[in-house]
């Protein structure tokens, strides 16, 4: 519906469908003044007449906006249930090679773009944990984290947006099934199965890396993961071994973050988003962790790619 190449919708595509175009409002971009807080809002949440202001969306526009980057060449990703993996540019790139990969262009803060593919992300342990809860064992993230901490590396590995995953009745039974049926060992424990999700997330990203530095024809040597997925520190430590990149993890409430500096750009109080990420870089604690044992990363990373057509 939206022609990203010239900020505009797609009118004639949509007349074409039979869309009546009249009903389409205006687009405005991120950091837009649309108006005040009417009246009887003011009243009730007692904020006043306060300037409302369109932010970076839907919310990955925002967390991406709050990424502390120093410059252009770098991997995001915005981890939490999903995982958003892509990198910012100043224009759409809308070819073959993109089509066939399903990676989107979409819109971003200060006139940019996010060229991204959309992951699996902590959904699958999200899922075990759920199963196991309902089956009685009731346990933490941390501690199901632990116990894949301890459990044996690189074992065997997923493809994490597999249909099998998409919402299995039992995960833990269908991550082992998958291992099964191609031929690998199958994870027994609690820590087995959350490891084997936690790595497989990691050498996904790698591979979309991979494709992104080929769409792009350069190589993007940092990653920022943003979002609540960097509370967990296991999967940024693998993916960095799998990246073979530097990850600086955090803030965790990008999100917001993010979209509080868009308002803050759209009232003058903070010059551009250089300016705004400079912010960030300052008022969050933020942790790097860097690439360990990478060889036996890569001899995994070729498995996982031939499982990816399976």
């Amino acid at each position: 519906m939206y022609n990203p190449r010239t900020g505009t919708w797609a009118n004639g595509m949509l007349e074409k469908l039979g869309l009546p175009v009249n009903l389409l409002p205006a687009i405005n971009p991120p950091g837009t003044i649309i108006g005040r807080l009417l009246p009887r809002v003011a009243r009730e949440t007692g904020a006043g007449e306060i300037p409302v202001i369109v932010p970076g969306s839907h919310d990955t526009a925002s967390a991406v906006a709050a990424v502390p980057a120093t410059g252009p060449d770098y991997l995001y990703i915005s981890c939490g249930t999903w995982s958003l993996v892509g990198v910012e540019v100043k224009e759409p790139v809308i070819n073959e090679q993109t089509l066939s990969l399903n990676f989107t262009n979409e819109g971003g803060v200060g006139g940019t773009f996010r060229l991204l593919k959309n992951v699996t992300g902590l959904w699958l342990v999200q899922e075990c944990r759920r199963t196991w809860e309902r089956q009685g064992e009731a346990l933490s993230y941390g501690e199901l984290t632990a116990l894949a901490r301890e459990a044996n590396p690189l074992t065997a590995v997923i493809d994490p947006d597999h249909p099998a995953f998409l919402n299995p009745e039992d995960m833990p039974a269908a991550i082992q099934g998958y291992c099964r049926e191609t031929g690998q060992p199958v994870p027994q424990t609690k820590g087995e199965i959350v490891r084997c999700a936690l790595e497989s997330l990691a050498l996904k990203y790698r591979w979309v890396l991979e494709k992104l530095e080929s769409i792009l024809g350069k190589k993007l040597p940092v990653i920022h993961m943003v979002g609540g997925g960097t509370q967990n520190e296991l999967l940024c430590q693998f993916t960095a071994s799998a990246t073979g990149r530097p990850v600086v993890a955090g803030p965790v409430e990008a999100t917001a973050a993010g979209n509080l500096l868009v308002q803050a750009m759209a009232m003058g109080e903070v010059e551009d988003l250089a300016a705004a990420r400079e912010i960030v870089r300052r008022s969050f604690d933020l942790k790097t962790y860097e690439a360990e044992k990478t060889g036996a990363w890569e001899e995994k990373y070729e498995a996982f790619v031939k499982l990816l057509a399976w």
